[in-house]
């Protein structure tokens, strides 16, 4: 590879400079000779690569030469393409955003002015004590806002004759006191004292009595927020007649109130190009995604299977446009006791080969690899970053244009929004209940977890002492605004369940019971697969 010109060099610096980027020496060279494949063209070739950096899961602004590579490899794999009369495989693939958890924007709220500001600076990944406390407050306003847009719960505009029994008017804690009848207070579910549960807002606390308390759907667990109707007692208690999640709102009302911020991190479309990504999503009809959970690639049995798989969705008409492969990977935890990261490496590598050796797969599938919860890394707190470089670069070596994310994650497709989290997330919250769940409207824990997550607008809603969470980057786990689409990997029993119009599935465990899932995002449709035998 010949050293690029001055003028080059310059040009490259300039340019990258512009869009936030700073090139290492090895990256600067492996632009330039990307740029060498289009003399006639090559502003607009540069532009193109600028243009799919920015849609890349970039860890830092630095870029070393792995990351163009990266994108290069996947511009060129594009332009053969087009080269080959296959223009549909280079719109889906421009039409995929992934969004690492770290690269979420963080929002806060202003409830004086009623409007979201972003956060602007670093956050550290070792917050101090005040982090955490804002971390329940943030939750706590998000739902409070969406809240007092609620037509029950919004005080009206001319109190005429509403009488107080009728009024659903939420009631802080501090105003408690004094106050006699029936009253709605919202807060955290805390336990300050030991066996005393209390109801906490940011004004106050209260202690509660839920043993008679008429629920809702859900898992009522410490940490959630709920809305509870009832009576202070002499005694201080406040006495929980009925209580349920705060309620949802239509994720086009949010959207219309953000006044275009990206809370989703995909980046914010035009109207105009909105509607244009809309009408290609709606034609999008042969692309699918395959989910495959609990990928154990240190068990010939379940590589058997993969390959199953593979070769199945290699021999199809129109192979899938994404494979998501989620962790863990290893049958055993990646921990301070685990010897054998040389031989995961080298497992890695065989998958590639796999992968590599289904060539329509590797021509025109895009693959992306989520950690579990026992995979290696850092910490056992979410968000967890992705797959460490020493692990994967074997795999690299075949499948160059791989994509190693978060968990959580989250892709976007044209216009629509995907969440895919993989956490033994169903027996935590179930451990965790506080009051066994209502058995009224369902008794299907997996449609009691999808109504805990979708109405506190979080992922993981479980006490931080359960699941630990790196506080300032507790905003990566929000639902908020609703995505289309949630993908909950656990290794409970695969399931799907569509609520208020969001799209839930669990894809199963691959690992134990050759289960997966197949999801069409032009119709939001789940089918729920497994090998035979």
């Amino acid at each position: 590879m010949a050293p690029p010109s001055a003028a080059t060099r310059r040009k490259l610096q300039r340019k990258f400079r512009l869009r936030g980027f700073t090139l290492k020496v090895d990256a600067l060279e492996e632009a330039s000779a990307f740029l060498e494949r289009f003399p006639d063209a090559e502003d607009d070739a540069l532009d193109l690569l600028l243009d799919e950096l920015d849609k890349e899961p970039l860890q830092s602004s630095i870029l070393d030469r792995d990351a163009v590579r990266r994108v290069v490899a996947l511009l060129v794999e594009a332009e053969e393409a087009v080269d080959a009369a296959s223009p549909a495989v280079t719109s889906a693939r421009s039409a995929l955003r992934v969004v690492d958890a770290f690269l979420v924007p963080r929002f806060h709220y202003d409830p004086i002015k009623k409007v979201f500001y972003e956060h602007t600076g670093r956050l550290a990944i070792h917050g101090e004590a005040g982090d955490k406390a804002s971390l329940y407050r943030d939750r706590y306003q998000v739902l409070l806002q969406r809240l007092s847009r609620d037509k029950y719960f919004s005080k009206p505009a001319f109190d005429t004759v509403v009488a107080e029994d009728s009024s659903c008017e939420i009631t802080s804690i501090q105003s408690l006191i004094g106050c006699t009848g029936r009253r709605w207070i919202m807060g955290v579910i805390s336990q300050l004292e030991e066996r005393q549960f209390y109801l906490e807002d940011l004004t106050g606390a209260v202690p509660i009595d839920l043993s008679n308390a008429k629920i809702t759907s859900g898992f009522f667990v410490e940490n959630t927020v709920i809305v509870a109707e009832g009576e202070l007692l002499s005694n201080g208690i406040f006495q929980v007649n009925t209580c349920g999640f705060p309620p949802l709102e239509d994720r086009e009302a949010s959207l219309s109130l953000l006044m275009g911020l990206d809370f989703f991190g995909g980046g914010v479309i035009p109207t105009e190009e909105t509607l244009r990504l809309s009408s290609l999503e709606k034609k999008a009809v042969n692309d699918m995604f395959v989910i495959l959970s609990d990928v154990w690639l240190d068990n010939p049995e379940t590589m058997e299977k993969l390959a199953v798989v593979l070769d199945g969705y290699d021999g199809v008409e129109v192979v899938p446009s994404l494979f998501v492969l989620m962790g863990n990977f290893c049958s055993r935890p990646c921990n301070l006791a685990f010897n054998s990261f040389e031989e995961l490496r080298l497992l890695f590598g065989k998958l590639g080969e796999m992968i590599a050796a289904r060539s329509r797969l590797k021509e025109h599938s895009r693959f992306l690899f989520v950690p579990g919860p026992d995979d290696a890394g850092p910490s056992k707190a979410l968000p967890r970053c992705a797959l460490p470089k020493y692990l994967i670069e074997e795999l690299q070596k075949h499948i160059p244009n791989a994509i190693f994310v978060s968990n959580p994650c989250r892709v976007k497709f044209y216009t629509q929004e995907i969440v895919f989290l993989r956490q033994d997330l169903l027996y935590r919250m179930r451990r965790s209940c506080l009051i066994p769940p209502t058995t009224e409207e369902t008794s299907d824990p997996f449609e009691h977890l999808v109504a805990t997550i979708t109405h506190q607008s979080h992922l993981c809603p479980l006490p931080l002492t359960v699941q630990p969470i790196i506080w300032n980057y507790d905003h990566c786990l929000r639902l908020y605004p609703t995505p289309h689409t949630i993908v909950l990997g656990d290794k409970s029993e695969q399931k799907a369940f569509k609520y208020t119009g969001i799209t839930c599935f669990n894809p199963g465990s691959f690992a134990n019971d050759s289960t997966f899932a197949a999801y069409r995002p032009c119709t939001k449709e789940v089918e729920l697969s497994a090998l035979e035998g």
